[in-house]
Formats: structure tokens, C-alpha cells, sequence
């Protein structure tokens, strides 16, 4: 069985053909999904998905390219949603300082109450990170040390976060795993221009590591430019495979593993393992 660890299937770009887009998963052996929220709106839309679908989970927050309204009443929502015995997660959240849609400053102030928010729930976190490693390293290095993280409900965790769409160096990667982080690898694995992500894959651990197809976006290669869903995943967990020089049965099962484990769903999938 396989864990899609991150994939949008409430956005509009799944709309006309859904049912068929899950029907192919479970076909690929995709038997758990998680649908991370951007906003208010879609995180309302990925629990109701996960309401009608078994293999579905929802992670409900605000993505930092989401945040320029960002307030207390949008955390007390988030709180609310939180509370839904489908939401595994929170996230996805973070810092995006390509697109400069929202200043960084507003980013932040969402970013740390959204890090308060999980900690106090005990739920881990969905890490969004594009082009700004170190402020999104030292925030999360500040809230791991906290008193009040290490005081939470999050302590009795088993893992606190993920970089999603991991594309930090290995210096990084080892400082997330001393703060009980994973990693998440998808779509651009696959491609072949992508030669540090090739170098660094055999270095990063294995068992820390989760598989995402970050659907609709980041679609493998040889379907690179088209739509991405969760039936592609086979293809990441194929590429990762020959980066480990290892079986993809291999990387199915300790990535699941990690996957079930990290959402709290040990024991869950619609798929025999």
C-alpha cells in the first residue's frame, strides 16, 4: 500500500472527474490520501471530501500565500475544524517568498499561530517552504525548543512535522530529524534535469521519509505539464527506488509505515498491504 502524504483533491482541478480520480488510486494501490487545506474555505472542502471517502483524511490551515487576512477569528476557526476525527494534521503552513503575495512580516504572524495552534492540539504539521530555508528553519527551531511545544499534547507524538516537497539540503534535513521531523518527496524525483535532488536522495533517511504527489501540481515525469493525481505516486515510489538502489516494495512499505504512524493511522488504508 502506499501514503499520498499531500494532495489538493478538493481543488476545482479535480471537479468534473473526482470519483474516477479515486477509483485509480485505489487500482495503483494508493490506499490512504491526505487533502492538506490552503485556507479556510478549502480546509472546510477537505474535511467534507474526507466525510465521503474512507481512504481520505483531511489537515486543515492556511497557506502562507493565503495569510494576508490572516487574524485571532481565522485561528479560532482553525481550532474548530481541528476538532473533526478526520483532521489528522495542520497545515499546510509555513513561509513562500517567490510568489511576494503576502509580505513576509503577515506570513510569519500566521505561520507561528498556526505552529501554537498544533502544538496545543497535539496534531503534527504540514511545513510549506519555498525559497526561505533559513526563516522557516529558525521559526520551527524556536518552536521546537519552546517550553510550551515540549509541554504540549504534541510531546506524546511519535513525529511533530514534515517538509513537504522537501527541497533543503542535507544539513537541513538532519537538524528536521533531531526535531522529530520527516520528510515528503514527490513529483520532481522523477525528473531528469533535477541532479541535486538525485545526489541528496541516498543520503536522507529512508525511515524518515513519506511520498506525496502534491496533486494537482509537481507531476512526474514522463507526464511532466499535465495534471498530477494520486494513481501517479507509483511512479515517485519507483523513482525513489532506483535512488536507493532498493525495491519499490521497499520503499512502499517503510514509507507507508512512516505515513501511518506520522497521521496517527496505523492500521488504516483501504488497500491490503
Amino acid at each position: 500500500m502506499l501514503v499520498d502524504s499531500h494532495c489538493h483533491l478538493d481543488l476545482e482541478h479535480f471537479a468534473a472527474d473526482r470519483p474516477a480520480v479515486l477509483a485509480r488510486a485505489q487500482a495503483a494501490g494508493v490506499g490512504l490520501i491526505i487533502n492538506p487545506g490552503i485556507d479556510l474555505a478549502h480546509s472546510q472542502a477537505a474535511i467534507a471530501l474526507a466525510e465521503r471517502h474512507p481512504e481520505v483524511y483531511a489537515a486543515v490551515g492556511v497557506h502562507p500565500t493565503s495569510s494576508a487576512a490572516f487574524d485571532d477569528s481565522w485561528l479560532a476557526e482553525l481550532r474548530r475544524l481541528a476538532a473533526h476525527p478526520k483532521v489528522v494534521a495542520i497545515g499546510e503552513i509555513g513561509l513562500d517568498y517567490y510568489w511576494k503575495s503576502v509580505e513576509p512580516a503577515q506570513q510569519a504572524v500566521a505561520f507561528r499561530a498556526q505552529l501554537a495552534l498544533a502544538a496545543e492540539l497535539g496534531l503534527p504539521v504540514i511545513i510549506h517552504n519555498r525559497e526561505a530555508h533559513a526563516d522557516v528553519a529558525a521559526t520551527l527551531r524556536a518552536w521546537v525548543e519552546s517550553a510550551a511545544t515540549r509541554s504540549s499534547p504534541l510531546a506524546a507524538c511519535p513525529f511533530w512535522g514534515v517538509l513537504h516537497a522537501y527541497s533543503g539540503d542535507r544539513a537541513l534535513a538532519e537538524e528536521a530529524y533531531e526535531w522529530n521531523f520527516v520528510l515528503s518527496l514527490g513529483g520532481p524525483v522523477t525528473y531528469t534535469n533535477a541532479r541535486r535532488l538525485h545526489e541528496l536522495v541516498p543520503q536522507l533517511r529512508l525511515d524518515r521519509l513519506m511520498l506525496e504527489t502534491d496533486a494537482p501540481y509537481l507531476t512526474p515525469h514522463p507526464r511532466r505539464g499535465q495534471r498530477n493525481e494520486p494513481a501517479l505516486l507509483a511512479v515517485v515510489c519507483e523513482a525513489l527506488a532506483r535512488l536507493y538502489d532498493t525495491s519499490p516494495a521497499t520503499v512502499a512499505a517503510t514509507t507507508t509505515a512512516v505515513a501511518q504512524r506520522f497521521f496517527g493511522l496505523e492500521g488504516h488504508g483501504v488497500v491490503e498491504t
